[in-house]
């Protein structure tokens, strides 16, 4: 009993010795320089990084994500267009409190279930199933704003032009 026990400690010391290894550098007087696991006269030991690993999806999840795929281009399909209304592109407007009402239009009319999503700067602020979406409080300056039609999980199946706006916004300073 004892000698299987010992047989599988020593195994595993072995194992997990080899996976600690040390890596040691060397320059020689030509400049080469070597690596080695054995330690050398005038060697350096050296840090190696751990080895980054990726385990690869199952072949089922790769193909149940391009049934995905396929769902959102058909459903994507089902819209001919997507766009902001308002702001117009390259428009520039003043607005106190920096609050913005964009108006979104598409043909058709949304399908049950999705949903329109405005993008300020790249950044979602804003989903709704009215035409309307109002995102408060936008800092002066120029923007840029998208328009998308998402599903019930959040998943974009028909995207927009994006528009370039800037608001104007009251100062103390002038």
């Amino acid at each position: 009993m004892k000698a299987p026990l010992t047989l599988a400690t020593g195994l595993l010391l072995l194992v997990s010795a080899a996976a600690h290894a040390e890596v040691y550098r060397h320059v020689d007087a030509q400049g080469n320089v070597t690596f080695s696991d054995e330690p050398m006269q005038g060697g350096e030991e050296i840090q190696v990084k751990p080895v980054t690993t990726v385990t690869l999806p199952k072949p089922e999840a790769v193909m149940q994500t391009d049934r995905l795929l396929e769902e959102v281009e058909r459903e994507g399909a089902a819209y001919e267009s997507v766009a902001l209304v308002y702001p117009e592109n390259d428009q520039a407007f003043h607005s106190g409190n920096g609050d913005v009402t964009f108006q979104v239009r598409s043909t058709p009319g949304l399908r049950r279930g999705h949903r329109y999503e405005v993008t300020l700067d790249g950044q979602p602020v804003g989903q709704s199933t009215s035409s309307s979406i109002t995102v408060n409080n936008i800092d002066r300056g120029t923007h840029s704003a998208g328009v998308h039609i998402v599903d019930n999980e959040g998943i974009q199946v028909k995207s927009g032009q994006p528009v370039t706006f800037t608001l104007h916004r009251p100062s103390r300073l002038n």
